[in-house]
């Protein structure tokens, strides 16, 4: 046998034998965009906490909004409880003088009364 021939047999017996050995392995290149477990949970609870923060800043707004409406409706009713009392106040007033006119319209007759019998 010749040099060739016989390093040609040699590596068709070798890679014969490497084909039936090796198992096929799978070509990737995308190992670099693959996630481990920790950068998934990582993920996942970023998005809960942002969906998590959306709806309390949501919260938030909605409690300002009433807290505003509240005081805006404490305000107005403040401000009629007042208008009420000075009217309430304007009126007691105007009893008290209508009253007092009367008291010195009964005193003043009272003291006709007494003068004319004297």
């Amino acid at each position: 046998m010749s040099f060739l021939t016989e390093s040609a047999v040699r590596r068709v017996a070798f890679v014969s034998r490497l084909a039936s050995v090796q198992a096929p392995r799978q070509f990737t290149t995308s190992m670099a965009a693959r996630k481990t477990i920790v950068e998934t949970a990582k993920d996942t609870i970023k998005t809960v906490d942002r969906k998590v923060s959306d709806k309390l800043v949501d919260g938030i707004n909605v409690s300002a909004k009433a807290a505003e409406t509240v005081t805006g409706k404490a305000t107005e009713t403040n401000y009629k409880a007042a208008g009420t009392a000075e009217e309430i106040r304007g009126k007691a007033k105007g009893e008290a003088e209508e009253l007092a006119g009367k008291a010195k319209g009964a005193a003043k007759e009272a003291e006709g009364k007494i003068k004319s019998k004297v």
